[in-house]
């Protein structure tokens, strides 16, 4: 059992994950300076993994972190991939640029992301949200996992993905994923939306390559404001949650103070979900953390857990990037 709490900073897991960090290549997506990202692979880089893949929109601001990697960690190999999660046609090319950098893949961390945006489709008419936060990730992931496991083959791989506590407030909408083309759009619904589909993506990595060393969880880092992800956000717009869970009947946080984190603190569950051997048990593969802990099933509202919504959402992303993946 963790005995880490809320408080834990990523240095603190990081230098008792060292042995499982060391010569380890580390995929992380969302890597702009300021960002979940970007602290969790300058967090890790001192303890020695042997490449770090940076994939980002912005290619500059990859490579400031890379720099800044370089400043803590000058021996550890770094690479700058340019990432586009809300282009179905530029997740491929950045899927192939990776896997023309390096055959082996240890850690994928599905970090990008965007939060309580205004209504917009992507390119592939895909409400913003749900395309980049999960079918971007979605397509990579699997493009990935389709090379280093597909064919029957084992490896011992750690998928993670950044969900949020936000999930409470939306299902994945299978019928409905655009909102009636932004009709009845709500940002936090669909904010919440997404960030279900990510907890149910990586119940079925589990389910579906568990047995090939693969093993995937998603997490809740904590409220941390002072990210590129609250961009959309002011801290009066938060009293809207407040509203939203009472309308969803979320009585715990009725009336509950949100409790900030640092990005210290908030990327120590991004760390334990990447490193952490507590994972490898069978029973905690799928598992959606908080505070680098295991959240009890009965903590998790049942649509962000359930086999059958978590198969209807990989038959639904199949769709939607035109490609199936079957292992």
């Amino acid at each position: 059992m963790s005995t880490y709490t809320a408080k834990t900073t990523g240095d603190e897991v990081a230098r008792a994950c060292k042995d499982q960090i060391a010569n380890k290549t580390v995929l992380v997506t969302g890597t702009t300076p300021n960002g979940l990202g970007a602290k969790f692979a300058t967090t890790i880089a001192p303890f020695g993994p042997a490449l770090i893949i940076l994939a980002s929109h912005c290619i500059t601001k990859a490579e400031q972190t890379a720099k800044d990697i370089a400043d803590v960690a000058p021996e550890v190999m770094t690479r700058v991939v340019e990432l586009d999660l809300s282009s179905i046609s530029k997740v491929r090319n950045a899927a192939k640029e990776i896997l023309g950098i390096t055959e082996k893949i240890d850690v994928i961390v599905n970090n990008a992301g965007i939060m309580a945006a205004p209504y917009s489709t992507t390119i592939d008419g895909i409400e913003s949200h749900f395309g980049t936060n999960h079918i971007g990730h979605f397509l990579l992931t699997n493009l990935l996992l389709s090379s280093v496991v597909g064919g029957g083959k084992t490896q011992s791989l750690r998928v993670v993905n950044v969900s949020s506590n936000g999930f409470r407030y939306s299902p994945v909408r299978i019928e409905d994923i655009n909102f009636g083309d932004g009709s009845t759009y709500e940002r936090w619904a669909a904010y919440g939306q997404s960030k279900s589909a990510n907890m149910l993506f990586s119940r079925s990595l589990a389910q579906k390559l568990g047995d090939r060393g693969v093993v995937s969880v998603s997490l809740h880092p904590g409220v941390i404001i002072t990210t590129n992800l609250s961009r959309h956000v002011a801290m009066e717009d938060f009293a809207e949650l407040g509203v939203l869970d009472r309308k969803m009947g979320n009585r715990k946080y009725w009336e509950q103070q949100f409790d900030m984190k640092s990005a210290a603190e908030g990327v120590a569950t991004h760390v334990f979900a990447a490193f952490h051997s507590s994972l490898d048990a069978p029973e905690n593969n799928g598992s959606y953390l908080a505070d680098s802990q295991v959240v009890g099933a009965e903590d998790i509202q049942s649509w962000a857990r359930d086999a059958v919504d978590a198969q209807k959402l990989w038959t639904l992303s199949e769709q939607l990037v035109s490609e199936k993946f079957s292992y």
